[in-house]
């Protein structure tokens, strides 16, 4: 267990996230205000509920800040047993809300929750406590892997038959990487590797739309009007944008071109608005937080603290570098948001969880 002595919490982790929460309502507002003037007479519609939800995310993330790092392990099982509960509840026709042709969320109205946006979290949660606890088998397939992974490809499972690839994507690569660093050999992650790839090749085979969105991202303009139309539209907002920007609130693409701008898509408004120098900044806070977040897996007190913060920064990075990726053009559409800045109660409530606990541990660093 860590020392009780406790010190100040992460200043730079904390103020990177703050500006990048910051800067997620301002953009929030500007590239919802005019959706939701159309859609529900307020233009602050999409404000208030990203309001709340922050609001209920650093209420939590304090909590987890001043709650012993120790004490979640406690928590892991009862977690765990209620994801997998809501990823089998949301998948319940009438029950489970579709929306962009994905059964993955729970509530009524505006106001749900997305199951899979939990189990993330609650994957990280359990990895880091059975990996510290069984790390001398690791390096063993029936005993390590085997279990780990098993379980991984379970929920994995769950969130694909929503459908929701990317989400599960996200929650595979950081499981990946926790197991890496607990100590799994190399040859091992190369024979997961090319089962991997063919499991994934064999997703986008299975799936129409997702080929569409593969031949949409090596050329969206073959498709102009269907499977390419959001890279497009994208591209639109971010080459006009220039250096400094079309000003605050003077999108052009948020007035219906752009499809849910204030979503997977708000880094494009953002380059539009603030142009490369709001991106740029942007991209120095993530940088930022992950810096910070390297430095407190590296130097935490335990294992079990090591890996908690490795599978959160993780995660972090990999939702920031697909998201970002796709809005270039880099990479084909996969629906996933912008951590802090993205619309969305689910993302935004539980990314600030997973900065109290990192926040938790940088105040018994060694």
């Amino acid at each position: 267990m860590p020392k009780k002595v406790k010190t100040a919490p992460d200043i730079l982790l904390i103020s990177a996230t703050v500006s990048l929460l910051i800067i997620g309502l301002v953009m929030v507002y500007s590239a919802s205000a005019v959706m939701a003037e159309y859609n529900f007479d307020d233009s602050f519609f999409f404000l208030k509920r990203q309001l709340f939800f922050a609001s209920l995310g650093i209420v939590i993330m304090l909590f987890m800040m001043n709650l012993d790092y120790w004490s979640y392990r406690k928590m892991t099982k009862p977690l765990m047993i209620v994801c997998f509960l809501l990823l089998v509840i949301v998948l319940i026709p009438g029950v489970g809300l579709v929306r962009g042709g994905a059964r993955s969320w729970l509530g009524v109205g505006a106001f749900s929750i997305q199951p899979s946006e939990f189990m993330k979290i609650a994957m990280i949660f359990f990895l880091a406590k059975y990996l510290s606890e069984k790390q001398k088998y690791i390096t063993t397939v029936k005993r390590g892997l085997v279990p780990t992974l098993g379980l991984v490809l379970v929920a994995f499972g769950l969130i694909m038959l929503q459908p929701d690839l990317g989400t599960g994507a996200v929650m595979v690569f950081t499981s990946v990487a926790m197991i890496f660093i607990a100590g799994a050999q190399i040859k091992h992650f190369v024979v997961l590797g090319l089962m991997g790839l063919a499991g994934f090749v064999g997703l986008i085979v299975s799936a129409p739309y997702r080929l569409q969105r593969i031949t949409s991202f090596l050329d969206p303009w073959s498709d102009p009007l269907g499977s390419g139309f959001q890279i497009i539209q994208s591209l639109y907002a971010i080459g006009p944008g220039g250096f400094l920007g079309l000003g605050l609130g003077d999108s052009r693409q948020k007035y219906f071109y752009l499809p849910e701008p204030q979503t997977d898509f708000i880094f494009a408004i953002l380059s539009e608005e603030l142009g490369f120098l709001g991106g740029a900044f942007v991209l120095s806070c993530f940088a930022i937080l992950l810096w910070r977040g390297l430095r407190i897996a590296l130097y935490a007190p335990d294992l079990y603290g090591t890996l908690l913060a490795t599978g959160i920064i993780g995660m972090i990075a990999i939702q920031v570098m697909i998201n970002i990726g796709v809005v270039i053009g880099l990479m084909p559409v996969t629906g996933i948001t912008l951590p802090f800045l993205s619309y969305g109660g689910s993302s935004l409530t539980l990314m600030l969880t997973s900065v109290g606990v990192l926040l938790n541990i940088s105040r018994h660093m060694r």
